[in-house]
């Protein structure tokens, strides 16, 4: 009795202090609270990651150094670290991942905000393939993995720049195309601006567009289109 009256007490979050932790996320969403690592301390990030994991069997950290890396190790020895993402996860889980995400990326520059898309939608319980340097100025690139793209249930399109990758790959597929417009460019692409507005207007259909640099909501929005392609066929948890 005592027990269940401490864990209601923590519902529908546990305040910290520093955080008000949502621990009904997952019952909600499917997925607990991903915590932004931008503007934490290492202690911080330490606290909130042990409330998170204390009700959950994975953790999602995005932007966020090895500093906060080193802290979160301190209470999960399991963790780890994706430099080029910049993002922590700790999985627990023994179901094995479901195929069908693609992962693209229009220039090696690209590709930290490709790869933390990818991090994401593989502790989604999706399996990302990753398709990197493929941009239109060398299109040939792109067309050489012509069956993989068709192959794919949900595809991520980071591109910087003009921003035309996303239009050309959802011209190529049936998929649908989760577009990211980086940052990346030249002074004319205003931080991202650029390719931001080139997504928002491809003609080709099938295309949505998340925010500048936002991978993770593209492989978030991958892995629940995925989820939901192969649902009838995945066994109960």
């Amino acid at each position: 009795m005592d027990e269940a009256l401490a864990r209601l007490r923590r519902l529908p979050y546990e305040d910290l202090g520093l955080a008000k932790v949502d621990h009904h996320r997952a019952l909600r969403k499917g997925f607990p609270e991903v915590v932004l690592g931008l503007g934490k301390g290492p202690s911080e990030l330490r606290a909130i990651a042990n409330a998170l994991l204390a009700e959950a069997d994975k953790l999602l950290v995005t932007r966020v150094d090895e500093a906060g890396y080193a802290a979160i190790r301190e209470i999960a020895p399991d963790a780890h670290y994706h430099p080029l993402a910049r993002a922590i996860t700790v999985d627990r889980r023994s179901r094995p991942p479901i195929p069908g995400v693609l992962v693209v990326s229009g220039g090696t520059a690209d590709a930290p905000v490709a790869e933390e898309a990818a991090v994401t939608a593989e502790l989604m319980g999706s399996k990302a393939k990753r398709l990197y340097d493929v941009g239109v100025a060398g299109l040939h690139r792109l067309l050489d993995h012509l069956p993989q793209l068709q192959e794919a249930q949900a595809i991520v399109v980071a591109a910087g720049m003009e921003g035309a990758l996303p239009g050309v790959v959802a011209g190529l597929t049936a998929a649908p195309v989760i577009a990211v417009p980086t940052s990346v460019g030249y002074g004319a692409s205003f931080g991202g601006l650029a390719p931001l507005l080139t997504m928002l207007n491809a003609c080709a259909p099938g295309v949505a567009v998340v925010n500048i640099d936002n991978g993770f909501g593209a492989g978030y929005l991958a892995a629940l289109i995925n989820f939901m392609a192969h649902q009838s066929a995945l066994p109960p948890e």
